[in-house]
């Protein structure tokens, strides 16, 4: 089951993760939430990373912290 997060407007987030390529070769992760959970979905925070919401919209967004 994928990590789900509801939002202060009772919508749920499922965190996914993705490996991308940068311009300059080098491989960089990247964490997102997502309405649905889709490939790329994963089980748990990771670890170090708190979860913050946009005070206009209410999408989470993960933070280092």
């Amino acid at each position: 089951m994928a990590y789900a997060h509801t939002n202060s407007k009772g919508q749920q987030y499922f965190l996914h993760q993705k490996d991308v390529t940068l311009k300059g070769g080098r491989v960089q992760r990247i964490y997102y939430f997502g309405r649905e959970a889709k490939e790329g979905a994963i089980d748990q925070m990771p670890e170090g990373y708190v979860v913050v919401e946009n005070a206009r919209t209410g999408l989470p967004i993960l933070k280092k912290g």
